[in-house]
């Protein structure tokens, strides 16, 4: 198969959407000899910053010197985004030979129960990983945790970034019940980093108990930003084992609880043998970046793509606009799903807002621009609001329309901000 006939037939396997359970994933990967018990895990959950502390703890153990398969879901252009060694995406031939060699064993327990996307999706990453002989792989949940299909990994650390409201119909209408889910992917002995609050933090804790297994805090008031501009920004983080001043090039102050998790991650390793020494990481995280998060894309007018898409995300990028930004006026072009609590979503971020834009990605599950505006009408807002349905064409719009002191946010959805992206990047 080539990359195009590789990529139809993994898709075709979308038609059978979320099925959460494990059972399908195991019998795949005991055909192929179980790909994922051959390197060492370091395993991502929570509901916001879960690819951000990926990029970061790969970072970190790349510029140590290991070989380092990161997985990460969703993409934002292409398929070869997840599944990436030592910083470079799958290619193209390669993700076509994995196709190849796992659609005959797919087909062997499809009668069965069929897999899903991202389950044969994740089977092909921990393929590829073997294969690439890493030594560590740092793998993002995809969906809660319990029944993920990553969750068939045994860790050396588990992390569970935080907890809020996302996926209510499938994980559960309360936090607790949301917390429990995530906090499936502690496993027994294995130390568990957190940045976790409430009712939350009390679950994992008792679940982390449950299974023997240490919890590790993040506090807030152990992490300070020192400053911060367009480019980059420094934070002084308290670690468990000493004080680090570490620059980064991902904005936002929210990164620096995300750099304090990476390395709560990171001390552990350290802790139980592994050696990383206080360059690598400070090299590690100054050079992680991840595309689609409070990402600038253009100076003037200036544009900022992020992938928030849910009422904690879209609140951290309202506070990111309004304490590391300056503007005359904001555009926002807006695009969300219809699984998202749009309207918490919605009376955070259009309140800041000159202009909205309402665009839909292409993507079934997006919410219609006229079920949006209805809803903005019914809020009462009276922010001017523009109907232009095609992503890019929403763009070329604000474009149009922006003076060189205002800024163009594109937000609501990864999918979203993956047809801006592709707008800058293509032209």
């Amino acid at each position: 198969m080539n990359i195009a006939e590789s990529i139809r037939w993994l898709n075709s396997y979308s038609r059978f959407g979320i099925k959460l359970g494990l059972e399908r994933i195991k019998n795949l990967l005991e055909l192929m000899d179980n790909p994922q018990n051959y390197f060492r895990v370091i395993h991502v959950g929570g509901t916001n910053g879960k690819g951000s502390v990926c990029h970061f703890i790969s970072s970190i153990l790349f510029q140590n010197g290991y070989n380092v398969g990161l997985y990460t879901s969703p993409h934002i252009q292409e398929i070869n985004e997840r599944i990436v060694v030592n910083k470079k995406k799958i290619s193209n031939k390669e993700l076509s030979n994995l196709a190849k060699k796992i659609k005959p064993l797919v087909e062997q327990i499809e009668n069965i129960d069929p897999p899903t996307y991202f389950e044969i999706l994740t089977a092909m990453a921990f393929q590829y990983f073997k294969d690439k002989k890493i030594d560590f792989a740092v793998i993002e949940v995809g969906l809660g945790g319990r029944y993920d299909a990553t969750n068939i990994v045994t860790p050396s650390v588990s992390i569970i970034t935080n907890v809020t409201y996302d996926h209510k119909e499938i994980l559960g209408k309360r936090i607790g019940k949301i917390a429990y889910e995530k906090s499936g992917i502690i496993k027994n002995n294995t130390p568990v980093v957190t940045a976790a609050l409430g009712e939350a933090l009390r679950i994992i804790e008792n679940v982390a108990k449950e299974n023997n297994s240490i919890v590790h805090r993040i506090s807030k008031k152990n992490i300070k930003r020192i400053c911060s501009n367009d480019t980059c920004q420094d934070f002084v983080i308290k670690g468990t084992l000493k004080q680090y001043f570490v620059k980064t090039k991902m904005l936002g102050e929210h990164q620096g609880q995300n750099i304090a998790v990476a390395l709560g991650a990171v001390e552990l390793l350290q802790m139980n043998g592994v050696f990383i020494s206080d360059s690598g990481i400070l090299e590690g995280i100054e050079k992680a970046s991840i595309p689609g998060r409070t990402e600038i894309v253009r100076k003037s007018p200036m544009v900022l793509l992020d992938g928030a898409h849910n009422p904690a995300g879209i609140k951290t990028l309202k506070h990111t606009l309004e304490n590391d930004f300056f503007y005359k006026r904001i555009i926002l072009v807006l695009g969300i799903l219809a699984d998202k609590d749009i309207d918490k979503m919605l009376s955070t971020i259009v309140p800041l807002a000159n202009i909205v834009i309402l665009a839909k990605p292409k993507n079934d599950r997006a919410w219609s621009i006229n079920q949006i505006r209805k809803k903005l009408e019914k809020m009462g807002f009276f922010t001017e609001i523009i109907e232009i349905n095609d992503v890019k064409n929403a763009v070329t719009h604000a474009l149009s329309i922006a003076e060189d002191q205002d800024i163009i946010c594109v937000t609501g959805s990864l999918y979203t901000v993956g047809e801006a992206r592709d707008f800058f990047t293509n032209k």
